[in-house]
Order: C-alpha cells, then structure tokens, then sequence
C-alpha cells in the first residue's frame, strides 16, 4: 500500500515521496520498498547506513532521520505506529462461518450462524458462542462455557465447564483455562480435596499465550479483568484477581487469593505468594519474589545480580551468618556507645 493510505488509515504526517511499501522490516534489512521506525533513540546511529523507503520517526529525528530519497512519518509514539502498521499489513483472519461436519456439539448448545468451528471441536452442553468466534482443531469446551464474540481459540485449547470469556479475547494453544485450584485439607493421614465451585471469568480484550493455566475458585471466581496480556507458561492460581490492562511476561506464577491491581507489568519467571495485594501501576521485575501486599507502587526488583559460581558461593556463604553478624554490629555500637558517655561524663 502507500504511505499515504497508511497515513489515512493511523493519522501522522508524511514527509517525502508517496511511494509504494510491500512489508515492514527492521533498520538493518530494510529496502527500499519497505518500512522501517526508529522508537528507540540508541540505535539513531544506524539511520546512516538504512536503506528502507520510509521511516516511522518522532518529528524531533526528522531531520537526521531525512536520507537522501527517503520518505518519514512523523508521529509521537513510533513504536506504537509501527504496530498498528503491522496490523495493517497482517489483519487477523476473519471467521468462515460455518461448524464443520467432524466438530462434536452437546445438547442445548447455542452458535451464532458467524461463528466457525473447525473439525475436532467438541462443545459441551449448554454452551453459548458469539458471533464471528473461531475454534482451531481440538479445542475443548465444556459444560455451560459462554463465549462473547470475536473471541478466537487456537487448537487444543481447553476450557472447563462454567467458565466465561468476554469479547475480542484469544486463547492460544495448549492453555487450560478453569481446571481446579490446588486445595487440599490434611486428614490426618491423607489429603482431602476441597471442592472447586467458582469458576474463570475473563473479561473483554484479554489475550493469553500458549500452556498458560488459570484456575477455577474455590468458591468465588477467578477473574482476569478487560485487556490484561498474559504470556505463555504463566501459572493463576485459584481466586486470584488480575486487574485491567495489566501485563505479565513468561513463567511467571501466582498463588490463590492474590489480587494483582490494574496498569500493572510483571516480569517473567516472577513468583507471587497467595493471600496478598498489589497496589495499581506496580512495576515487578523479572525473576522477583514478592512474599508480601505492595500497597504503594512503584518499581520492585528482588533479583541476585549475576556473578561466578565462586563469588556466588561465598557470598551466599556470608549470608548465611548475617544474623551473627546484625548481633555483632549492635554489640559494638553499644560498647562505643558505652565509651563515648563514659568520655563525656569524666568531660
């Protein structure tokens, strides 16, 4: 398309030659049928040797960003233009209605006439999908799971009974969504398992990536509220509570009853104990334990720094008598304490 279709369909100003773009591509591999943008000004020195036709850059770079023949727009936020470039360039599928002949639906269950479910579908009983949803090949429904619409579920998803997702959310494979908390009461000579009754409620334009698992509640639901980003192989324990717009990276893995507040990001591999708190816009960075409520945000980091085995092994070695050593400091602050009156009563 041309720069200036794009320019009509996203805003921004354009600089330069109306020229023909095939495809984005990054600064280094850019060519001149393509488009590139420059978000971060770290890399403002490879402009030079760029070679792509047109570049998304702030007005403020426009001029160094200006090569000879090169065309620009102009816009405040480029990475964010660059996405919406690339939604432009790859729209997402549209559903070709229609439930295939191999699909499996329970009784009672209710399919938009838009909605397209491929071969190897099984919906459960009772079941509500909306309008222009898609199911790939072996996704799994059960029992009174209600889908909004625009919702797409990629193959092999699973989600158990009760569960409900809202409008415009994605599910990609492998995900199980609503299968039973981990509560367990101790008989004395074995565990005895609590019933799971809650259920999973994702509210409207969430996405969660593959192999991710969330939890039905124990009694209440499990909710994960409108445009959270959740990435693949992201534990949600039981009850917890994931506020609006709020982003959590690979690996990371919440215990129950945690309530995580809305703008929040978490980084990846993070573990967060049950039973606790976190404040809105709070910041955790990767591999970070939080074992306790954050009631004020802010950016929080809990991650050793990287050293040699050698150095980690004697440092992790002082750790272990850091006790010891509090015990000592607070002796000999009181023994200087104790010398310093004694000076100042003979004074």
């Amino acid at each position: 398309m041309k720069l200036s279709q794009i320019v009509a369909a996203l805003g921004g100003e354009l600089r330069g030659e109306d020229r023909d773009i095939v495809r984005l591509a990054p600064m280094g591999e850019a060519t001149a049928q393509e488009i590139t943008f420059l978000a971060n000004p770290k890399f403002r020195s490879q402009l030079g040797s760029c070679q792509a036709g047109a570049v998304i850059v702030k007005p403020a770079l426009a001029d160094e960003a200006a090569g000879e023949g090169r065309s620009l727009i102009l816009v405040a936020d480029p990475y964010l233009y660059f996405a919406k470039v690339a939604t432009l360039f790859n729209p997402p599928a549209a559903a070709r209605a229609g439930i295939h002949e191999r699909a499996v639906v329970g009784e009672g269950a209710r399919i938009a006439a838009s909605a397209e479910v491929r071969e190897l579908v099984s919906v459960g009983r009772n079941v509500v999908i909306g309008e222009r949803c898609i199911l790939h090949p072996g996704v799994v429904l059960g029992d009174d799971v209600v889908l909004g619409d625009d919702v797409v579920l990629y193959p092999n998803v699973t989600i158990y009974h009760g569960c409900r997702l809202g409008n415009r959310v994605g599910v990609h494979s492998g995900t199980v969504i609503g299968a039973d908390g981990f509560g367990l009461a101790w008989a004395g000579d074995s565990w005895f398992k609590i019933p799971q009754t809650g259920r999973v409620i994702i509210e409207d334009d969430v996405e969660i990536g593959a192999n991710t698992t969330i939890d039905r509640g124990a009694l209440n639901d499990t909710i994960i509220r409108r445009d959270a980003k959740i990435d693949n192989l992201v534990q949600v324990a039981h009850n917890v509570e994931i506020g609006a717009h709020t982003a959590i990276a690979g690996c990371a893995g919440i215990a129950g009853s945690t309530k995580i507040g809305a703008n929040c990001t978490i980084g990846g591999a993070a573990m967060i104990v049950g039973h606790i708190d976190i404040a809105d816009r709070t910041h955790i960075g990767g591999g970070t334990l939080v074992s306790k409520s954050i009631r004020n945000a802010d950016n929080y980091a809990s991650s050793f720094p990287l050293s040699t085995y050698k150095d980690w092994l004697t440092n992790a070695s002082h750790l272990r008598h850091l006790d010891q050593l509090v015990s000592r400091v607070k002796q000999l602050e009181k023994a200087l304490k104790d010398v310093q009156q004694n000076k100042d009563a003979q004074a």
